[in-house]
């Protein structure tokens, strides 16, 4: 039996990714309740908003409004994502306590998701970085596709291993290492998780799954395996994917701590407070929790 890690930490994106992709845009005392709802289940990393263009993506319009609006309690990370210098000039008088930038591990998905390739998305990224960085704010790295695109299909491990290692040459701190269509299965995200492990220190990587084709527990378990101990997820199984078709989205928060906990891996959240996140933004989004966790739990509580 492998030894698995001890503790893992919970990045909550639903507030961010999550409702990005959801078609019914929120207002912005309800998306300050839902952080103060994931702050009160013991979520100590949240994803709160984006710094993108209200043109691309106006779920987010209210950005700098969230951020005012949110309770910013001791102990709690609360980052935003931004595309570009712009987004982190609008970021920073906001007081994010980290940044997200991305890239892909695909060429083809660079070029159709954000019209230019990966080098030069990279090369947009090193200002942005450096001047995080100076304003005293750690720097994570989303890698999308890293195990597969809606466009060329197969990407290799070869492929990620080349983006890790410009993200860490312009001094990306952490990498996140996406199933953004949610196609791995367990070996292929293994061997895109030792390409990361090879420039990045274990405590620097993290996992993020779509759970399109039900494998996003699984492939978690994956990397449970390999030592790896932090992973995005979404409270209710917030957000689609845009580029799959059928796609559920993020694999839900509720689901992951219910596994981890089975494993008697701590984890700091209540699972019941976090249950009555996901059934409150469920609620304002007028449908059920997508997390199968979250519906179970309010079955039983009704009795």
């Amino acid at each position: 039996m492998t030894t698995l890690p001890a503790r893992v930490t919970l990045v909550d994106v639903g507030p961010r990714d999550g409702l990005q992709n959801e078609k019914d845009t929120v207002a912005t005392a309800d998306k300050a309740r839902l952080v103060s709802l994931l702050q009160d289940a013991g979520l100590k990393e949240i994803e709160v908003t984006s710094f993108v263009s209200p043109k691309w993506v106006p779920q987010m319009a209210d950005n700098t409004a969230v951020m005012a609006a949110i309770e910013r309690r001791p102990g709690v990370r609360h980052s935003v994502l931004v595309p570009n210098m712009k987004g982190l000039e609008g970021a920073l008088p906001a007081r994010p306590d980290e940044i997200v930038v991305f890239a892909a591990a695909s060429e083809a998905f660079s070029q159709k998701n954000i019209n230019c390739s990966i080098a030069e998305s990279i090369e947009r990224f090193a200002p942005v970085v450096a001047a995080a960085h100076e304003a005293g704010i750690k720097v994570r790295g989303a890698l999308s596709c890293a195990v597969g695109c809606p466009y060329q299909g197969e990407v290799s491990a070869d492929e990620v291993e080349r983006v890790v290692k410009l993200m860490k040459d312009i001094g990306v701190d952490h990498l996140g290492v996406a199933d953004t269509i949610g196609v791995g299965t367990p070996r292929k995200v293994q061997a895109a998780m030792e390409r990361a492990l090879k420039h990045y220190p274990l405590v620097e990587v993290s996992g993020h799954f779509h759970d399109t084709y039900g494998q996003a527990l699984t492939n978690i378990y994956a990397c449970l395996e390999l030592g790896i101990h932090t992973f995005d997820a979404s409270v209710a199984g917030l957000g689609g994917c845009p580029y799959a078709k059928g796609a559920t989205g993020n694999v839900a928060t509720e689901d992951v701590v219910f596994l981890l906990n089975g494993l008697g891996i701590e984890t700091g959240i209540d699972l019941d407070k976090l249950v009555d996140a996901g059934a409150f933004i469920s609620g304002v989004l007028g449908r059920p929790p997508v997390s199968r966790v979250g519906k179970a739990v309010l079955a039983k509580r009704k009795g």
